[in-house]
């Protein structure tokens, strides 16, 4: 059995969702963070010492960090059909993956933050910044995408999952609902049109 712990809005919990979508897999979540708190709860944190989200029981192994999460789940699936065997083609999607949270991200966080601050707090610091690393990070994942299918190959992998999630919070921060660079507006489309997304999709912001 295959229990996931997290908010359904947080995207890093969307991530996991996602993936298990397309894997086919069963699984039971239950709400934590945010506005349903038990995340400093003495039996979560000896599950997940960082107090985070999400955090996964499968069969008894316990696992944190959503991207080790994904990668874990891929590598489960006989068929390898979204996490390749081979090295290289492997720490494409590793590349792609730590560049998610470091370049894109990160940044996305701050915005969002900023964004939902209390309506009487002061302006937010650091936002023009970080909408323009934003904004690099976009036009660079366009420049890309003209010459790949999907972000770290020719086809779907988990590499395209926390991309397609980030450009997603991208476009609501932004208010450009459909609007992006022609490249990378094709492959969000035929990413986000994909039976898995559709967990996804239907949950608010």
């Amino acid at each position: 059995m295959l229990t996931i712990w997290g908010r359904a809005t947080s995207t890093n919990v969307q991530k996991v969702l996602w993936l298990c979508a397309e894997l086919g897999l069963d699984y039971r979540r239950i709400d934590a963070g945010g506005k349903f708190g038990g995340l400093d709860a003495p039996d979560y944190r000896a599950r997940n010492p960082n107090g985070l989200i999400p955090t996964i029981d499968h069969d008894g192994f316990l696992l944190w960090e959503s991207h080790a999460i994904l990668r874990y789940l891929a590598s489960a699936d006989p068929a390898r059909r979204f996490y390749p065997r081979e090295a290289r083609p492997a720490a494409l999607v590793d590349q792609w993956m730590d560049w998610q949270v470091i370049a894109l991200a990160w940044q996305l966080r701050t915005l969002f933050m900023l964004a939902n601050r209390p309506a009487d707090a002061p302006p937010g610091e650091g936002a023009a910044a970080a909408r323009q690393k934003v904004e690099a990070s976009v036009a660079l994942l366009d420049r890309h995408l003209q010459d790949s299918a999907h972000i770290a190959g020719e086809t779907f992998s988990i590499a395209d999952i926390p991309v397609a999630i980030s450009v997603s919070r991208w476009r609501h921060l932004a208010g450009t609902d459909g609007s992006l660079p022609s490249a990378l507006q094709a492959w969000f489309d035929k990413v986000t049109g994909r039976a898995g997304f559709a967990p996804v999709a239907a949950i608010p912001i």
